[in-house]
Formats: C-alpha cells, sequence, structure tokens
C-alpha cells in the first residue's frame, strides 16, 4: 500500500509539473538528457556499444556465427535480437526467464532493423540453403531510468557500424562480405502524452505518469520503419501525427551526433 500511495504522489507531481511548463530535470519538453554513446566495450564481441541517457544505461553486444537459414529465405542471413533487464538495472526486474518488458524490448528494437532493412540479409549468405550469417544482437539493461528502447536501439545501431565479419575464425576468408553490410541507420524516439503534452524522452517518473506513448523509428530518408504504441489510453490521430514529424525531426539530430 505505501508503494502505491508513493506511485500515485510521484505521478500527480509530475503531471502538475508539466501542466505549468515544466519537467523535473529542467528540459524543455521536446529535449533529450545528455546522450553518450561509447564503442567497443566488449573485446570479445564483433561490436559493441554503451549507451547513457541521463541515467539510463543499456550495453548492448553483437556477435557473429555461421549457421543454417530460415527455410522461407534460403539466400539471406539471420538476426536473433534478444534482451536482458538485469534485476540491479530496477526494482521492477526480476531474475528468471525473459518476461514481456525484455520481449517487447527486443522486438522494437528488432523490428526498426529488420524495418528498415538495415542490413542487407543476402550479402550474409555463404552457402544458399546451407550456410549463412547469423547476427546475433543482446541487448543488456544495466540501469533503467526510462526511456530504454531509444537507448538500445541507438546502441544496436552503434555496435553495427563497425564490423567485421569473424570469416576467417570459422575457415571462410575469402567467402562474402568483410564488414556487415549495412543499408540505413535507423533511430529509435519515444514520447509521451501527459496532460495532452508531448514529452520526448521519458524519464522513468514521466513514463510512469504518461496516459500513452509512442515510438517512431526512422530512417536516413525521413520514412518509417517502424511505430509501437504504449500506454492504456488512445492517440487522436493528430497527436500521432505530431508525434511522428517530431519523432523524425529528433531522429535526424540523434543519427548525424552519433552515428
Amino acid at each position: 500500500m505505501g508503494l502505491e500511495i508513493m506511485d500515485e504522489v510521484r505521478r500527480d507531481y509530475t503531471y502538475n509539473l508539466v501542466r505549468r511548463g515544466k519537467r523535473e530535470d529542467g528540459r524543455d519538453f521536446q529535449d533529450y538528457r545528455e546522450i553518450k554513446v561509447e564503442k567497443g566495450i566488449i573485446k570479445r564481441a564483433e561490436g559493441s556499444a554503451r549507451v547513457k541517457i541521463g541515467n539510463t544505461e543499456v550495453l548492448v553486444g553483437v556477435k557473429l556465427e555461421p549457421g543454417e537459414p530460415f527455410p522461407d529465405s534460403p539466400d539471406k542471413g539471420v538476426i536473433i535480437t534478444n534482451a536482458e533487464l538485469v534485476p540491479l538495472a530496477s526494482p521492477e526486474f526480476e531474475p528468471g526467464p525473459p518476461n514481456e518488458d525484455s520481449v517487447q524490448l527486443a522486438r522494437v528494437v528488432d523490428r526498426g532493423i529488420r524495418g528498415s532493412e538495415a542490413i542487407d540479409l543476402s550479402k550474409l549468405c555463404i552457402e544458399e540453403g546451407e550456410k549463412v550469417w547469423i547476427v546475433f544482437i543482446d541487448i543488456h539493461v544495466l540501469d533503467n531510468d526510462g526511456n530504454l528502447v531509444d537507448a538500445a536501439a541507438l546502441g544496436a545501431i552503434a555496435s553495427l557500424l563497425d564490423i567485421h565479419i569473424p570469416a576467417e575464425r570459422y575457415g571462410l576468408s575469402g567467402k562474402g562480405e568483410d564488414m556487415i553490410p549495412m543499408q540505413d541507420k535507423p533511430v529509435a524516439v519515444t514520447m509521451v502524452d501527459i496532460g495532452g503534452e508531448i514529452l520526448v524522452d521519458p524519464n522513468y517518473n514521466e513514463e510512469r505518469a504518461a496516459v500513452s506513448g509512442l515510438t517512431v523509428i526512422s530512417n536516413t530518408d525521413g520514412t518509417l520503419s517502424g511505430i509501437q504504441k504504449y500506454g492504456r489510453e488512445g492517440l487522436e490521430e493528430d497527436k500521432v501525427s505530431e508525434m511522428v514529424d517530431i519523432g523524425i525531426e529528433k531522429a535526424d539530430e540523434l543519427r548525424r551526433k552519433f552515428l
């Protein structure tokens, strides 16, 4: 009961701040918190990146291994995305098998990469119908202060952009590409609706206070590769349109700064 009361107090506080045109950390409604991207963090991975957005921290590692293609795409590589919500990152995260939140996080990041065709999977074919490169993207949440999706998506693309395919390790030198064949740089931008106002990059308290939210994943040319809606209430069409416009604009800023 005590925790429920505290949650309600925090939601009311956040809501009232927004109604007065303010955020608890002093940002404007369309501003991100400070972002830091460090590449090459995991030495044993082909690619890796640690992304911090404010106090939210995510570590992404990418490994490549040869394996069998899917039957319906025998000439294309495979992407497998997983997310782990470490219990130390948030009191809401529990040990055990992947829960709904981790599955959704992985799914949204995966959808952005696939929807944009960021990787030319046809160039990851080693032997059609027999062997292709499998790209494993592993997302580890180290600290959750809101907006995990944007941090994870940014970390995934940052990790993929500078990967040498480990062909020699598997006796496959001279077969196929030397680098991961990247074609695009999709970027996710998450917003929430609090009191009718659109807030970009919600922190933990803002996520809890929001009635709805939207993640917009857009490509370098401004087209969309994914949209994910959150929350218990719907969004009007004009609100969605406004969020999409904001998402595309902010994605371009993030892409130029960090990718």
